[in-house]
């Protein structure tokens, strides 16, 4: 099974099966399938397991349902293709979102849908009022659904979230998030959600970095960042307690990995010997730094990262990182969107897959 594919959830590894036994022409238009009974035995899973990934197949139109005759392979030429929008304001500057929405498109349920990149005009000025015209095109197109990934990295971030937010839900558009929630805890979610558990990955990599002696971790994070920072943070706080680390306010800043001042002043002040990067970005930009002001890595700090960005492994020193399942990022969305629009008064959920450590020459430990 490929690593991706790992963290995917049950119902849905049988559903991705059971696509593959369609496209190969296993049944023909029509044909009917096995009994719930037959594919709970064949995927050694549960009924419950099972009938979820039917429901998925049948909010997809690739089956249907007759009562007392059982299920059947319906006509793939039926209508019911729909169009979703993606709006993702810095596709171009964090490094997942390419390959989730390549994840997407990968998916055997996108065959029969539309997925529109979108096009804001830079004349909006902001990346806020860019967003927020790509917001209002997919209102007025009407498009059956929309994945954002909702703005970081500005003040106003919170604002502009909720105002795109508010906007497709009184258009009666579906949202599924991607990544990171629309507004912060304690705000209660409106929208599905499918990212990471953020707090285990800074758990994870704040263990690896003590367990590889580490004793005064920091951990650095971008101003303005998503609420998935803070949680990357807190897991790593987690872990100094669980671990009886000392836990010190001044080892967790939020700072512009680019300013040499800013990062001087941390490494003499706070003196840490290992660093829990936000992502693999904040890591790379912090790495340099910290070789113009002549500390060595791993040997005077050890940096891990998280997202294992294509880079990663290029940067000068190659980045020990916790890979995000961006292809099963990509298909869960597509597949919750689906089965979102087929029953819209579900309560909003929050699919959290689990990542891979991936050890590298950043940590003092030999890549594997």
């Amino acid at each position: 099974m490929p690593t991706a594919l790992k963290s995917v959830p049950k119902h849905l590894r049988v559903y991705s099966a059971l696509i593959e036994d369609i496209r190969a022409g296993r049944w023909q238009q029509g044909a009917r399938l096995p009994s719930e009974a037959e594919l709970v035995q064949a995927f050694g899973v549960s009924r419950i397991t099972v009938g979820r990934a039917l429901r998925d197949l049948r909010v997809a139109g690739l089956i249907e349902r007759r009562a007392g005759s059982g299920t059947f392979l319906a006509d793939h030429r039926q209508p019911g293709a729909h169009s979703f929008g993606l709006l993702i304001p810095n596709l171009g500057e964090t490094e997942i979102f390419g390959p989730i929405c390549q994840g997407m498109m990968a998916s055997p349920l996108a065959r029969q849908h539309a997925l529109l990149w979108g096009s804001g005009s830079t004349a909006a000025g902001s990346s806020e009022e860019q967003a927020w015209q790509l917001c209002r095109q997919y209102v007025e197109r009407r498009v059956s659904g929309v994945f954002f990934a909702p703005l970081e990295l500005t003040p106003s971030k919170d604002l502009w979230n909720e105002r795109i937010g508010r906007a497709f839900d009184e258009a009666g558009i579906p949202v599924i998030l991607l990544d990171r929630p629309l507004l912060p805890y304690p705000e209660p979610p409106r929208h599905d959600l499918v990212g990471i558990d953020n707090r285990q990955a800074g758990r994870i990599l704040a263990d690896h970095l003590l367990n590889r002696g580490c004793r005064r971790l920091g951990f650095i994070g971008m101003n303005h960042a998503a609420s998935t920072v803070g949680d990357r943070e807190a897991g790593y706080r987690e872990a100094l307690f669980s671990r009886g680390a000392p836990v010190v306010r001044e080892l967790a800043q939020r700072l512009d990995p680019d300013d040499g001042a800013a990062v001087a002043r941390f490494m003499r002040d706070c003196r840490p010997d290992g660093i829990v990067c936000a992502n693999d970005r904040t890591a790379g930009r912090l790495m340099h730094t910290l070789a113009r002001l002549k500390y060595r890595i791993p040997h005077d700090v050890k940096l891990v990262g998280v997202d294992d960005a294509e880079y990663a492994a290029l940067l000068p020193v190659p980045l020990t990182t916790l890979r995000q399942p961006t292809r099963a990022i990509g298909e869960t969305a597509l597949a919750l969107m689906l089965e979102r629009i087929g029953r819209r008064d579900m309560p909003p959920r929050d699919t959290r897959l689990d990542g891979d450590l991936v050890v590298r020459e950043s940590c003092g430990a030999a890549a594997s």
